[in-house]
Parts: structure tokens; sequence; C-alpha cells
């Protein structure tokens, strides 16, 4: 068994920046239609479309060391479950040789969003 860690930060105003300068561009370039249905259906919006980037971001870095494999924002997503962890799934086209299973932890307040990843292969 290997354990493999991702970790990112995000400060919520450059999302908002980007959003606000590159609209659907921007949104359709990073999240699924799942995420922004969820995230915009939310009053601080804004954090939970960074807490995704940011997600986004660990799972990326994790998943490159554990499988040596880069992985695009949209082949990841992040589904909420109100009230609930959110949960992760991946859209890959072939899965990696090895048996795996990756927890997410993601985090968000005014200013700043986190996300840590880990994933362990058997």
């Amino acid at each position: 068994m290997q354990i493999f860690t991702g970790i990112d930060i995000v400060e919520n105003c450059r999302i908002e920046k980007a959003v606000n300068k590159l609209g659907n561009r921007f949104l359709n370039r990073i999240y699924t239609k799942k995420e922004l249905e969820y995230c915009c259906k939310k009053k601080e919006y804004i954090q939970c479309l960074a807490s995704r980037f940011a997600c986004k971001e660990a799972v990326i870095k994790a998943f490159f060391q554990a499988f040596n494999q880069k992985l695009f924002f949209k082949q990841i997503e992040i589904l909420g479950r109100h009230g609930l962890p959110a949960e992760i799934l991946l859209h890959l086209e072939k899965l990696p040789p090895k048996e795996f299973q990756i927890s997410i932890s993601i985090s968000h307040e005014n200013t700043y969003s986190v996300a840590s990843v880990i994933i362990v292969v058997y």
C-alpha cells in the first residue's frame, strides 16, 4: 500500500475575477454541469467554486504522484451532498493499473478556499 497526498489553497477573489472577466468560458472549462448547478444555488457561490478549484488542483497533484498521469479539470467532479462531505468522481477513459481510493477534504471562508486529497494505492 502506498499513500499520496495533494493540497491546494486558492484566494477566492482570484476565482471571482476569472468569473467576472471570462464568464462561461472559464466556468465551462473548469467545472462540470453538476458542479455549476450545485454552486450557483449557494449564497456564497464564489467560495463554492473556489473550493472545488482547489480540490481539483489537489487531486491533479496527488494523482500525478500516484500514477504519473496528468488529469484535466473536467475529468474531476466534486459533488456536494447538502450537509455531508463532498464526493469525488473521476471521469477517466482508462483506469490506472492498480486499485486505489481517494479521500478529499475541502473548506472555505471569506478569503480563502483549501482542499487536501489522499490517494491510497493498494
